[in-house]
C-alpha cells in the first residue's frame, strides 16, 4: 500500500470546523488505500500567543520550558483532529513527538537526528492513520525540544523519510508555488513542479511557502514533495530532483523572489590587510548572525577599504554593538548602517550557464533606476540589494523582463 504523509498548517487547523475539512481529506486518502501519517501544527496564532505567555512569566525563561509551553499547540491539535477521525469512523491515533524524533542542538531551534519508525511502522501497518504534532521531539537528555518557527515542515519531511513514505504533501494556504508573490505581481504563474534546489533557494531569500531546512532534507533523502491548498482541490506544485518532460521546456527562471527582513551594515575607512575581513564576520558568526551580500571595496593606494553586508534586519542592533565592541581591534573609521533596504532575487538552474540573465538583470534595473546596494550569487541564485521602498516595483519589471507573467512570451535573454 502506498504509504503517504500529509502535513497541515496553522491556518488550515484553526477551529473545529477547519480540523473538520483536514479530516475529510485525510479520510479520502485512507480510503483510497493509502496507509496515512498526519503532521498538524498548532492553531493559527496560538504559538505566537504562547510566545507572548513565556515573555510574561519570565523574561530570561529557561529554554527548556520554554519548548515545553510552545509545543503545547500542536499537541491539541493533533489530539482533536485524532478525535475528529475517530468520529468519522476511522481508526486513528495520535502520538506525542517525544515518542517519536529525537532531537540535538539548542533548545528552541533543535535538528531532528533521527526517527523512530517502530511505533509508527506498526500503526500504519495496521490501517491505523497516524497524527503526530509537528515542530517537536525529545533530546538526549529526555526532554521535548523544539525545531523552531516552521518546524512542522521539517518534521513531516523527517518523518516521511523515516517510514520511507513514497511521498510528504504540504498543505497550505496557498494552492501551490508561484513564480513570485501574487499580491505583487496578479500574473505570477503557479509551477507545476520545481527543483528542490530551485525551492531551496526561493525559500532562503524570501518565498514563505516552505521552510528552507524541510526542504534541505528532502532534497538530501530525495523525498518528493508536492505543496497542496488545504482548501481547495487543486493541482499543486511536485518539488522533484529534476524536471522531465514538458517541464523541462520551461522558462529557465523558476520564480522571483523579495525579502524585506535585511539590514545593511557599512564599514569605512578599514585596513586593506589580511585578516580584516575575519575580524568583523568571525565575531558575527561566534554571536549566531548570519550575513550575507559582501562587498569588500579596497583603494590600493590610500591604504583602506570599505565594507558593505546584510545581517536580518532582526539582529541588527546585536550585530552593530558586537563590531562597536571590536573597532580596536578591526580598525574603522565610521559605522553605517540602513535598515531600509530589501532584497530582490531570481533563481533558476539556467543562471549557472547563462550569464546573459545576469546582464539582463541588471540592464532592466538600470532602466528603472533601481540602485543596486550589493550583489551576491550562486550557481542558481542571483541576489541584488534595493531601497525597500523600490522593492515591488523591482519584482514586476524581472517578472515581466523574464517572460513568467500569466500568458507572456519570454524573453529573449531568458530563452
Amino acid at each position: 500500500m502506498p504509504r503517504i504523509v500529509m502535513k497541515f498548517g496553522g491556518t488550515s487547523m484553526a477551529g473545529i470546523e477547519r480540523i473538520r475539512n483536514v479530516a475529510d481529506r485525510v479520510r479520502r486518502e485512507a480510503q483510497a488505500g493509502n496507509e496515512v501519517l498526519v503532521v498538524v501544527s498548532a492553531m493559527a496564532g496560538e504559538t505566537d500567543r504562547l510566545v507572548q505567555l513565556c515573555r510574561e512569566a519570565a523574561a530570561l525563561h529557561d529554554p527548556k520550558e520554554y519548548d515545553v509551553v510552545v509545543a503545547s499547540g500542536e499537541q491539541v491539535t493533533a489530539g482533536l483532529l485524532a478525535m475528529t477521525l475517530q468520529n468519522m469512523g476511522l481508526n486513528a491515533r495520535s502520538f506525542m513527538g517525544w515518542q517519536l524524533v529525537r532531537a540535538s542542538g539548542v533548545h528552541g531551534n533543535a535538528r531532528v537526528e533521527a526517527v523512530e519508525s517502530a511505533l509508527l511502522d506498526e500503526a500504519l501497518g495496521s490501517g491505523t492513520v497516524a497524527v503526530i504534532p509537528g515542530f517537536q521531539g525529545v533530546s538526549g537528555e529526555g526532554r521535548l525540544a523544539t525545531l523552531g518557527r516552521g518546524g512542522s515542515d521539517t518534521s513531516a519531511v523527517a518523518l516521511a523519510a523515516g517510514v520511507n513514505a513514497d511521498r510528504c504533501d504540504i498543505y497550505t494556504d496557498v494552492d501551490g508555488v508561484y513564480t513570485t508573490d501574487p499580491r505583487i505581481v496578479p500574473r505570477a504563474r503557479k509551477l507545476e513542479a520545481i527543483t528542490f534546489e530551485e525551492m531551496l533557494e526561493l525559500a532562503g531569500v524570501g518565498a514563505k511557502v516552505l521552510q528552507p531546512r524541510s526542504v534541505g532534507l528532502a532534497m538530501r533523502e530525495n523525498l518528493p514533495l508536492r505543496v497542496l491548498s488545504a482548501f481547495e482541490d487543486k493541482p499543486g506544485t511536485r518539488v522533484v530532483a529534476e524536471l522531465s518532460g514538458a517541464d523541462m521546456e520551461r522558462h529557465q527562471i523558476a520564480g522571483i523572489a523579495a525579502d524585506r527582513s535585511e539590514a545593511r551594515i557599512t564599514l569605512t575607512g578599514i585596513a586593506d590587510r589580511p585578516g580584516t575581513l575575519a575580524a568583523v564576520v568571525g565575531p558575527l558568526a561566534q554571536a549566531a548572525i548570519a550575513f550575507d551580500m559582501i562587498v569588500h571595496a579596497a583603494t590600493p593606494s590610500a591604504g583602506a577599504s570599505d565594507l558593505t553586508f546584510s545581517v536580518p534586519r532582526a539582529s541588527l542592533a546585536l550585530a552593530l554593538s558586537t563590531i562597536e565592541g571590536r573597532k580596536a581591534e578591526i580598525g574603522y573609521a565610521e559605522l553605517i548602517h540602513d535598515s531600509a533596504v530589501a532584497k530582490v532575487s531570481i533563481v533558476g538552474v539556467g543562471i549557472r550557464s547563462n550569464p546573459e540573465l545576469a546582464a539582463r538583470m541588471f540592464d532592466v534595473l538600470a532602466e528603472r533606476r533601481i540602485n543596486l546596494l550589493a550583489v551576491s550569487a550562486s550557481e542558481i541564485k542571483l541576489s541584488v540589494l534595493v531601497a525597500e521602498a523600490e522593492v515591488d516595483l523591482a519584482v514586476r519589471v524581472l517578472h515581466s523582463a523574464f517572460g513568467l507573467d500569466e500568458q507572456a512570451e519570454p524573453a529573449g535573454a531568458a530563452a
